[in-house]
């Protein structure tokens, strides 16, 4: 199974933005990692596993803001397309070879 944790926190006070950090240094505590900015994922071994880890991220939900768990099995985590976008470069196209027979 794997874990995946997305929030939105709001950062317009200095409180606030502790509440933010202190919620991020506890769910990387719990054995997350960031996977994109705001979202972290865990891959736990069972489901009675990961329940333990959702009730540690419940526990842990700040006052404000929004927070979403999602557990999906190893085989829907495996058919994830992921694409990194860079800028498009043009190539040299390589030149053509000739055959004489």
């Amino acid at each position: 199974m794997w874990i995946l944790v997305f929030y939105d926190l709001p950062t317009e006070t200095m409180q606030q933005r502790k509440d933010a950090a202190l919620f991020r240094k506890r769910i990387m505590g719990d054995g997350f990692t960031m996977f994109q900015f705001s979202i972290y994922i865990r891959h736990c071994p069972s489901m009675d596993n990961a329940l333990v880890h959702i009730q540690r991220v419940k526990s842990i939900l700040p006052k404000y803001g929004n927070v979403g768990i999602l557990s999906v099995t190893d085989k829907q985590f495996a058919a994830i397309q992921l694409f990194i976008c860079k800028k498009e470069e043009k190539t040299n196209q390589p030149y053509q070879q000739l055959e004489l027979f």
